[in-house]
């Protein structure tokens, strides 16, 4: 089973499935979809973004049991990363750990256990993920996709994220008095105000030491339509991106606004919510305690500082999680998946699914 998951991951980490190359995205679709012949497959676009929904029934159910979610969209690497490379226990390439290989691994256990088990089962392969998944996961919800339970295949080094920061992108702006920089007492420079709001926020949301389970700003962007020297800007806009825990769910846009100076404008351009399912859920557990029994560890939940398509189902009262194998170097030169982590993680999913 093994040869089979790596021989699908490779062929999956040799294609160029970047948020713009649109073709490689559709390629890397259809490779997947190739695999899963025998089933029916529901086909989504939106704005040209496409993703399949596989059942194991004739046609989609009202709702789903159990959804498997995978995306096979892939940050940007060098070129030489979209050629596998597996060295001692690990295999090497952009996607690997996020989450082509995961994905393959999504795929063979549903064909594994598809035509097994008695209840709606559902294999979601989107292609926007790191966009947001608004034009694949989101796009079939709005179209009426739902579940019980929804595993999202990120690698989480078999450890369950129940809950993950939220999103909120915001534009601030300010306005100023221009006048000529060497009579600076007679204009008002926008830059020192919206500076005197930064060392606000930051104080308000220091950058933490190392990961902790706090809200965090990142300071995206600023800007002036100024463009010399010799004069006081007027207007000072920053972009800012927002990760709140999901206390602050109802109160994060209202503290910005608190701390923010008259005059200053806030503008919204997303607020995602943040995920956060009850570790008492019935099929935490029981994965949980598969898990553990199959990797002889104890298996534990936690936070993500990330989010994932897992997301857009909690909104919807569809419980949902992030469950997948052992990885690491994320987005960066030498991303790796475990290799024998992805058999253990096709058998743990086996046995869950099996046990339901």
């Amino acid at each position: 089973m093994i040869n089979k998951i790596l021989s699908l991951s490779k062929e999956l980490i040799s294609i160029k499935s970047t948020p713009n190359n649109l073709k490689a995205l559709e390629k890397s679709l259809e490779i997947a979809v190739s695999k899963l012949t025998g089933y029916a497959i529901e086909r989504f676009e939106n704005k040209g973004i496409k993703s399949v929904l596989v059942s194991n029934s004739k046609k989609r159910p009202k709702r789903f049991k159990i959804i498997l979610n995978g995306h096979l969209d892939v940050i940007p690497g060098k070129d030489y990363q979209y050629v596998p490379k597996i060295i001692r226990d690990r295999l090497y390439g952009v996607g690997a750990m996020d989450m082509k290989a995961n994905a393959a691994c999504l795929i063979t256990v549903f064909k594994e256990v598809a035509k097994k088990v008695k209840y709606p089962l559902g294999l979601q392969l989107v292609t926007d993920e790191e966009t947001g998944g608004f034009n694949g996961t989101k796009y079939q919800i709005d179209k009426g996709v739902r579940a019980d339970f929804v595993i999202a295949g990120e690698t989480t080094n078999f450890k369950i994220v129940n809950k993950a920061k939220g999103i909120l992108w915001v534009k601030i702006s300010t306005r100023g008095k221009t006048a000529h920089a060497a009579y600076p007492w007679k204009g008002e420079n926008a830059i020192w105000k919206m500076n005197k709001f930064l060392a606000l926020l930051g104080k308000k949301y220091p950058i933490p030491d190392q990961e902790d389970w706090v809200t965090t700003v990142n300071l995206s962007k600023i800007e002036t339509s100024n463009q010399t020297f010799n004069k006081i800007p007027d207007d000072c806009e920053v972009w800012l991106d927002i990760r709140y825990i999901p206390q602050e769910t109802n109160t994060i846009v209202n503290h910005l606004k608190e701390m923010m100076p008259l005059g200053f404008k806030l503008d919204i351009l997303e607020k995602e919510p943040a995920l956060l399912v009850d570790e008492n859920n019935q099929f935490i557990r029981m994965l949980q305690k598969t898990a553990g029994r199959i990797t002889k560890k104890k298996v534990v939940l936690y936070g993500a500082q990330g989010s994932s398509d897992a997301r857009h189902f909690t909104k919807m009262n569809c419980d949902g999680i992030e469950f997948g194998p052992i990885g690491g170097g994320i987005g960066s030169d030498k991303e790796w998946i475990d290799i024998p982590s992805l058999g253990i993680y096709f058998q743990i999913l086996k046995n869950f699914l099996i046990s339901i």
